[in-house]
């Protein structure tokens, strides 16, 4: 006879796992402002949530399939494998996030522990069974905890190793050990009985004879896989990738019988064959991405992409489908209580599992960046609603324990919930789809026909846009003709459009993309170029010739996205009144070394519209939506982690000056929506710029794309105040547009400012007191104006620039300006004497006059 399975509420076992689930929860919505969310979402879902599930989980499978006998002190004993457990994921994630290499080591040894007591429970316990037909379940939980170890050593070492390309094939390794190896076989091993128990059908004839098939399979495809990673082989790593898609077809049979059988109509079963469809996606992807990479800098960059859909799409659904079905089951109390918290786990089943997929195949597409954003909140929605239900569900089972009556059966609706769904994700489609266009206008010149016979035929011409250039960049047609224009872009890197003199638009194109443009019959000529900024001024231009075309015919005019608009100029008055009401100044305070020697940092691209001057808005390009980006602190010898992402509407890059790096892969334009990882150690102290690299560089940085780096040199005395100044040029584009890149050319600025807005030290003064020591960094960002950095009524003491001291402190000299080109940067040092309004300024006046000045308010 089986013995009976505990049941009822357990503190370790239940409450865990919805500790994790609500930590990730958070960390979605707060993700702007938390080091490394990333790394964060994934781990604290499959490590946090996902491993002690696994723990829990396949214990309470191996007792049930072998028939095993209870232990009155088993509890006590997986209580403390549970503790163990957790307590080193949390030592993991504060290890990972404080830079604290030892402690991650320390925590991954917890874990690693916990995981090989665990198995080593498993064997012994599949020593001491009689055989069950199912043993080979229990095989995949030993399997899949030998692999745990092995994936773990790997992600220790990853923290510690920060350089390419070492760190992206450990990186590779590392993931595909610990998502297809311990949570992969453990969860095909678990589905051979539990897919047909879910379905309340049958297991299929065969199950068991292809799971002994499919488990040498799964193993030697992760280990192929990371054995191929860290061999530096990446068609031996996209071969064992293959081999775990044989693995997984060698189970689809019995698996999609049970599903013929009765096919699923739950929450639990609906999002667990999700899962499995995810997987298996997510697979073939991979194994076509590792295999056609050119190098492993392009294979880390797509299995990076890919990581999120396989912790949502795979691991997310399967952990919240098994446990929508283990939960009621494990709370016991008979049928009744059963059903009732099941259903109330089951509620809106359809439209919850719609959402999430549908969302995230919305979010896989090259989709604009509001358009992901809201699609991925829609996601995060509908898993995170498991929490509630589960809550609703316990309390449903606790009251028909009670004595309760049970709720009666509601009828499911499950056609209707899934259009519901489905008309959430497309409002969702359409609301960033609109926030994307929002501002854009349409002015339409002379129609394109101008007054010409049609002929009848059309011309049809295949045009590439790269390397800043359309091929062809002239095109001839038969007047009267219609005209087809098939666009590709076929640039490696950057996005591109075409905009003709009468407004037909391609719209944005990623690489690779393509699109037809239908633009009409041809009368005139037409002129045409490229819309992303700086592109058209770097020669990125289009003429079509209209051949045979009336002598009156009226020629497209001389297009240009920076040329005046339909009145003829923009004013860009500064509003004398002062900032708009609630303007914060930029905090011009250096922020504070953190803790450790590895810093780490995502750094996200956007498109920002924010006040310039008083009265001026402007579209920027920002560093998480600031100008300047947020400035980097640290030492001689510490080492800099970057993740850059680009949610821009076009592509950007970043290079780091405080780094020595080869500048192919670390400064490579990423598309929107692309990320990569800038590593680098600062080895040289100073203040060093970082900017966006892409082309037109000029235009890139004038709109907003630079920051600093500062690094303390050795033995710096502290000070009683330390400010960070950096010295831009504004080039005004329409009121609320974008940079006017011919002004940047003809380095024509509208205004210069300190830290991104003309004059706000003098509506917010710094503040200082009357003794204190005071230390200014200054960096010239440009990207074309030099500067002379003054403090008028103030004299400097100390002054260090371009990585060595001009003025050393306690010397007889003195200095009164600071002189730095672009990209240059230094500090200086003073001491105000008496109280009063100390103007700072560049002593470039014409510059001051643009808006380079502020104060130091000093008071005693």
């Amino acid at each position: 006879m089986t013995p009976e399975r505990p049941r009822g509420f357990w503190p370790m076992r239940d409450l865990p796992v919805v500790g994790w689930l609500l930590a990730t929860v958070a960390i979605a919505l707060l993700h702007p402002f938390v080091p490394a969310p990333r790394w964060l979402l994934i781990h604290l879902l499959l490590l946090g949530a996902a491993t002690h599930s696994i723990l829990v989980w396949s214990r309470y499978f191996t007792d049930a399939l072998l028939h095993s006998p209870d232990d009155p002190d088993d509890r006590r004993r997986q209580n403390r494998r549970l503790v163990l457990l957790n307590a080193g994921v949390v030592v993991v994630v504060t290890g990972v996030l404080a830079s604290a290499w030892p402690v991650t080591i320390a925590g991954g040894t917890a874990v690693a522990l916990a995981v090989v007591w665990h198995g080593a429970t498993l064997v012994a316990r599949l020593r001491a069974a009689l055989p069950a037909r199912f043993a080979v379940t229990v095989r995949y939980y030993v399997a899949s905890a030998a692999l745990l170890p092995v994936g773990i050593t790997v992600g220790v070492v990853l923290a510690k190793v920060q350089t390419d390309p070492w760190h992206q094939r450990l990186l590779v390794a590392h993931a595909s050990v610990n998502l297809l190896g311990w949570i992969g076989i453990t969860a095909v091993g678990t589905l051979v009985t539990l897919w047909p128990t879910m379905l309340r059908t049958r297991v299929a004839p065969g199950s068991e004879r292809a799971a002994a098939r499919a488990l040498p399979l799964l193993v030697l495809g992760v280990l192929v896989a990371g054995g191929g990673a860290l061999a530096d082989v990446r068609l031996l790593a996209a071969a064992g990738f293959a081999l775990y898609l044989a693995g997984l077809a060698l189970m689809a049979r019995p698996f999609v019988t049970a599903a013929r059988q009765h096919p699923p109509n739950g929450f639990a079963t609906y999002s667990v064959g999700a899962a499995a469809l995810w997987l298996t996606g997510c697979l073939l992807v991979l194994v076509v991405a590792i295999a056609s990479a050119g190098s492993w800098a392009r294979a880390d960059e797509r299995f990076t992409w890919l990581t999120p859909y396989l912790a949502a799409g795979f691991g997310a659904q399967l952990l919240l489908g098994a446990l929508s079905y283990l939960v009621p089951v494990a709370l016991g109390g008979g049928p009744a209580p059963v059903r009732a918290a099941t259903a109330e786990l089951d509620r809106g089943a359809a439209a919850r599992v719609v959402a999430t997929n549908a969302g995230l195949l919305v979010c896989l597409l090259p989709v604009p960046v509001p358009v992901r954003v809201l699609a991925s909140a829609v996601v995060l929605v509908a898993l995170a609603s498991f929490l509630p239900l589960l809550v609703r569900g316990l309390r449903a089972s606790r009251k028909v324990r009670g004595g309760a009556e049970p709720p009666p059966a509601r009828p499911a609706h499950r056609p209707r919930q899934a259009a519901l769904a489905l008309a959430v994700v497309l409002v969702a489609v359409t609301a960033g789809a609109v926030t994307e266009q929002a501002g854009l206008a349409s002015f339409r010149e002379e129609p394109v026909a101008a007054g010409v016979t049609p002929t009848g035929h059309t011309t049809v011409v295949e045009i590439e846009a790269h390397d800043m250039r359309f091929f062809p960049d002239t095109v001839d047609v038969p007047a009267g003709d219609a005209l087809v224009i098939e666009l590709t872009n076929t640039d490696d890197e950057d996005v591109h459009d075409l905009v003709l003199d009468d407004e037909t638009d391609s719209g944005r194109l990623a690489p690779g993309d393509s699109t037809t443009m239908e633009v009409g019959i041809v009368g005139r000529d037409v002129a045409g170029w490229c819309s992303v900024i700086g592109h058209h001024q770097m020669g990125m231009v289009l003429t079509i010739r209209a051949i045979g075309a009336p002598a009156s015919a009226t020629p497209g005019p001389e297009a240009s996205p920076a040329a005046d608009d339909v009145h003829g100029s923009h004013h860009h008055g500064s509003d004398p009144d002062g900032p708009a009401p609630g303007f914060v100044a930029h905090d011009a305070r250096l922020p504070a070394v953190p803790p450790g020697r590895v810093h780490r940092r995502t750094i996200t691209v956007q498109d920002t519209v924010r006040e310039v001057a008083p009265g001026v808005t402007q579209t920027s390009w920002t560093f998480d939506g600031s100008v300047p980006g947020p400035t980097l602190h640290g030492r001689v010898g510490d080492r800099f982690v970057v993740t850059l992402v680009n949610e821009a509407s076009v592509g950007h890059s970043i290079d780091f000056h405080a780094g020595s790096r080869a500048p192919d892969r670390v400064m490579r334009t990423i598309p929107p929506g692309g990320r990569l990882v800038y590593r680098f150690t600062a080895t040289r102290a100073g203040i060093w710029m970082y900017h966006c690299s892409t082309m037109p560089m000029s235009a890139h940085i004038a709109n907003g794309l630079f920051g600093a780096v500062v690094i303390d040199p050795p033995g710096l005395p502290p000070v009683d105040r330390t400010y960070v100044l950096l010295q831009s040029e504004l080039y005004l584009g329409p009121e609320g547009g974008e940079v006017d890149a011919d002004k940047v050319n003809a380095e024509t600025p509208d205004h210069v400012v300190f830290n991104g807005y003309a004059n706000q030290y003098d509506h917010q003064p710094l503040p200082a007191r009357v003794g204190e020591r005071v230390r200014i960094w200054v960096l010239d960002a440009g990207p074309s104006r030099a500067t002379s950095f003054h403090v008028v009524g103030g004299q400097f003491d100390a002054t260090y620039a371009e990585g060595a001291w001009l003025l050393r402190p306690g010397s007889s000299g003195g200095s009164q300006a600071l002189a730095l080109a672009p990209s240059q940067g230094g500090f200086v040092e003073l001491t105000f004497d008496e109280p009063g309004r100390y103007p700072f300024v560049s002593h470039v006046m014409v510059d001051a006059e643009r808006g380079a000045h502020g104060i130091f308010a000093v008071v005693r």
